[in-house]
């Protein structure tokens, strides 16, 4: 037999034998595996502990007045909606505070939603000027890039050359 501790299927079954469940066939196979299996036989032990000690438990007796306490104690007990609004209550009882507010509210929306800037395109929009170039100053331009291209080149060639 395969240890029944090894799986959750067969775990069970030592549970129920524990719980005195199986039949008696069963419980036999399951107790000669036991008396060879010293975690079976652990588990099986600590289980027949907790058993035995739920068996001998006993409730302590029912007062005769518990119903009228507990509905008592049910009756004050404030319920999560009461306790979040009690501290805006004294608010609530005067509308006009309230409505106040609201206004408030609604004129500041209102001035930001107005007074926001124009948009990034209108920018663009007003800025772009077409400018006329003349050929000279294109040619001019070329041959400063040039210029710094061939520096460019040197400083790295000299930087190479120096390592």
């Amino acid at each position: 037999m395969n240890c029944p501790l090894q799986t959750r299927e067969t775990a069970d079954q030592l549970l129920d034998y524990c719980n005195r469940k199986l039949n008696p066939e069963a419980q036999a196979i399951l107790e000669r595996h036991i008396a060879v299996c010293p975690a079976c036989r652990e588990f099986a032990a600590g289980q027949k502990a907790v058993w035995e000690a739920l068996d001998s438990w006993e409730a302590a007796p029912v007062s005769t007045d518990f119903n009228r306490k507990l509905y008592r104690r049910i009756e004050q007990q404030v319920s999560l909606r009461e306790w979040l609004v009690r501290p805006f209550r004294p608010l609530t009882r005067r509308w006009n505070v309230a409505a106040s507010a609201a206004g408030l509210v609604i004129v500041l929306a209102a001035g930001l939603l107005l007074n926001r800037p124009p948009a990034p395109a209108d920018f663009v929009r007003d800025a772009a000027q077409v400018e006329q170039v003349q050929p000279e100053q294109v040619e001019h331009a070329l041959d400063a890039m040039d210029m710094l291209a061939d520096f460019n080149r040197q400083v790295k060639a000299n930087a190479d050359a120096k390592m």
